[in-house]
């Protein structure tokens, strides 16, 4: 055994780690957190000064072992887990279970996994830093106060299962009250016009009004003006400008930049980024700050005028927009600014090339521009055109960080000469609310806000998909008709254009649980859903970390008024959490009728929870809210489910609207009728639809050995199922040859079904 046992927190970090310390050292990973708060009431004592109960993670026995028996072998051990408050987190919670003391035992920190920073790590070693471990274990107290005293008032004033989180509870009204802000927004019409003006030498020159026009009427006289009128070049007017980079990546504009550019979600952008920092490409992932290191910047400032010329570098610092920046960290950048491209597939390649561009292009002389505007006057209009163009005199860092687009060159031309005017239009535009929320967007709103920290926000937003509160979807839109005026040929004229107003593409859209429980949590728990004060927590959490606040008192001063809220939510009804409202009454029965949320979102009832016999419930008609249902819509669905008619054998085929849309059913077997409406669908229609139904059953089953174990056709073909666990057939054997005994044996070789989820986008229903 080594001398020396270093300890880190991922096998990924120990292996490079290794390769640089060499022989008297071995590295062991921990793989996360060794120990932590269990899922359980009382984990956090409240009364014992909210002492956390931590326990002992039962599938790392293993791991602890063996570090336990390495350590005992060691002369010296120095744990080496990340540089940020989880990461010394991990380091105390190492050496507590190791009993290692805390207080003599060496902690190395490094930005970067490269020889020179390890080897600076190691001769400058520090112990374990009690006050960043302090502010992880308030913050982690918080976020378990919050979901084991406010989940289960969700459960019963709401809907068993939800949950609620102290920053994902925020994130999630913030998208829910974007969404209310563009349902509320009225669309205004406004008109933009474009011309095509002809030169002497017959280039054609695209021009176009900087007014917006309020009305048909009022553009339809400009264009009737410029019928009659001769053109000219007023005036060109030629601007000198410049463009500068931006800053080195933080983790929150990592994840904006790797969204826009690249098109990944931030979890991706940091799971990426972590191998990339592992592997010792790029420097610690996780940081507020964009300052870079001297060593740094003098490797840029070589490699930048050896290989574009010393006009294309400029020195430069930058300092945080952010009042919450922990700048002890170094902004992210590649280890080794020689190396244009690194990772092990082609992703993280394209990660780290961003990150290699982006540091790369900070020490870089600005872009130098031209821009120049051609003013066209009209002879018989006081409204005039213009034509704009953009060159690019010298590109300084866009050189490394690529243009967003080509030169828009304009011809030559000088003020005076003569244009004719080829034709003009004026198109309708229809103002829209504020935009939707991306993942990137909304990463960046966090962060403007100072909620959370820049570390969470991938999981964060993971978090509120997986809960189902937000999804991620596309819109269609609703088709309207808008005016398209022309001028051509001397002659005005109208004509209608439908178009897909409020069409939306990736963006993220509140689902109706996510708004009923943001409804709910910001009428009776507004301290906790005010963003000022998530943001003061983070701030007080700051404090601790710097020794300027206690851990006891920040939790004492956020849990006493937290908890008489959630003791005084006992009186709330839960038709007022529910938002049930009252349609009216049944005019056959006499029973109200209710819109309300149910269990799987917004639902119709009829009849009282206390009644006997027990109420009916509907769904809600496609399209519509609890909030704009109307009794006579409602009154409809309780027709559901329909009888319509029989099988050629003599079965019942109903139908019905379900979570999943409209289908019908025979016996058990249900069938997808979308696009038909279960109240329309004919007898035909049900019958051709059940026959192919029962013909794709047919072909999906190869055999069946009626103890559950079947082997059946899939989408990514054959495989034996048991109906909790799959197994693959070998390529070489024929599914129909398959025994009893030989699925069987497969099954028990298979691994076991993993809980996966893949936020897939989906087009949103409006």
């Amino acid at each position: 055994m080594a001398k020396n046992l270093v300890i880190v927190e991922s096998p990924a970090k120990a292996k490079t780690i290794e390769k640089y310390l060499g022989k008297d050292y071995t590295v062991k990973s921990s793989i996360g957190h060794i120990r932590g708060l269990p899922s359980k009431n009382g984990s956090v004592d409240v009364a014992n000064n909210f002492a956390p109960k931590f326990e002992v993670d039962p599938g790392k026995k293993k791991v602890i072992a063996e570090l336990k028996a390495a350590a005992k072998a060691a002369d010296q051990v120095l744990l080496a887990s990340d540089e940020d408050r989880e990461g010394e987190a991990i380091a105390w919670h190492v050496a507590e279970v190791l009993k290692l003391d805390p207080k003599t035992t060496k902690r190395i920190v490094f930005h970067e996994i490269t020889k020179g920073a390890l080897d600076e790590a190691v001769e400058n070693p520090r112990t374990i830093d009690m006050n960043l471990v302090e502010a992880q274990q308030a913050r982690q107290s918080l976020d378990y106060l919050v979901g084991f005293e406010l989940s289960p008032v969700l459960w019963r004033k709401v809907r068993a299962g939800l949950s609620a989180g102290r920053v994902q509870s925020v994130a999630v009204r913030l998208i829910v009250e974007r969404e209310a802000e563009i349902d509320a927004h009225e669309p205004e019409s406004t008109f933009k016009l474009t011309a095509d003006c002809i030169l002497s030498d017959g280039t054609v020159l695209p021009a176009a009004s900087s007014k917006k026009f309020k009305t048909a009427e009022e553009v339809r006289a400009v264009l009737e003006a410029f019928a009659t009128s001769t053109f000219n070049v007023a005036s060109i007017a030629r601007k000198p400008g410049s463009r500068n980079p931006g800053a080195p990546f933080t983790t929150s504009t990592l994840q904006q930049e790797a969204s826009s550019k690249l098109g990944y979600s931030p979890r991706n952008t940091m799971s990426l980024a972590q191998r990339l920092y592992e592997a010792g490409h790029i420097t610690y992932m996780r940081t507020d700050s964009v300052n870079l290191s001297t060593q740094a910047l003098g490797a840029m400032t070589g490699f930048i005028k050896e290989k574009y010329g010393e006009k294309y570098h400029q020195y430069r610092t930058f300092k945080s927009k952010s009042a919450n920046a922990q700048e002890a960290h170094e902004a992210i950048r590649p280890t080794d600014v020689t190396k244009e491209f690194a990772g092990a597939d082609e992703q993280q390649t394209k990660l780290y090339n961003l990150i290699w561009r982006r540091t790369l292009a900070s020490q870089m002389a600005p872009a130098e521009l031209e821009n120049t505007t051609v003013t066209i006057k009209a002879s018989g209009s006081p409204e005039t055109l213009e034509a704009k163009g953009q060159i690019v005199l010298f590109d300084g860092f866009l050189k490394v960080y690529g243009r967003s687009g080509d030169d828009t060159l304009l011809p030559a031309m000088a003020e005076g000469d003569a244009l004719t005017l080829q034709t003009a239009e004026a198109t309708e535009n229809l103002s829209r609310g504020p935009a939707r929320y991306t993942e990137a967007s909304l990463v960046k709103k966090l962060e403007e806000m100072g909620i959370g920290r820049p570390s969470t926000y991938a999981s964060t937003i993971n978090t509120i998909q997986t809960r189902e509160y937000v999804e991620r979807g596309d819109l269609e839109g609703v088709e309207r008709e808008i005016t398209v005026l022309k001028l051509e040929n001397g002659e005005v004229t109208a004509q209608p254009v439908k178009i897909q107003y409020g069409k939306d593409s990736n963006k993220l859209f509140p689902t109706d649980t996510g708004k009923v429980v943001t409804d709910f949590l910001v009428k009776h728990f507004a301290e906790v859903m005010d963003y000022d004060f998530t943001k003061s927590v983070e701030e007080e959490l700051d404090q601790i970390a710097l020794s300027k606040k206690d851990r006891i008192g920040v939790l004492k001063e956020f849990y006493t008024p937290f908890h008489k809220l959630v003791e005084g939510s006992a009186d709330i009804s839960r038709a007022e959490a529910t938002q049930a409202r009252l349609l009216g009454n049944d005019p056959k029965g006499g029973e109200p009728i209710y819109a309300r949320f149910g269990r799987f979102g917004p639902m119709l009832q009829r009849g009282e929870q206390s009644d006997d016999p027990k109420p009916t419930f509907a769904p809600m008609p496609t399209g519509k809210k609890i909030e704009t249902v109307t009794l006579e819509e409602a009154l409809v669905m309780f027709q559901l489910p329909r009888l319509v008619g029989q099988t050629a054998d003599g079965k019942d085929i109903k139908a019905n609207i379900g979570r999943f849309g409209p289908y019908i059913v025979v016996d058990k077997l249900f069938v997808s009728i979308k696009p038909l409406d279960p109240h329309t669908i004919t007898l035909d229609e049900a019958r051709e639809l059940y026959a192919a139904k029962l013909k794709a059953e047919a072909e999906k089953n190869i055999a069946d050995f009626g103890d559950g174990i079947k082997v059946l056709n899939g989408r990514y073909g054959p495989y034996i199922t048991d109906g909790t666990k799959n197994a693959k057939i070998p390529k070489d054997t024929d599914p129909k040859s398959v025994t009893h005994e030989q699925a069987k044996e497969l099954l028990a070789a298979a691994p076991a079904a993993g809980k996966k989820r893949n936020f897939r986008r989906r087009t949103i229903q409006k």
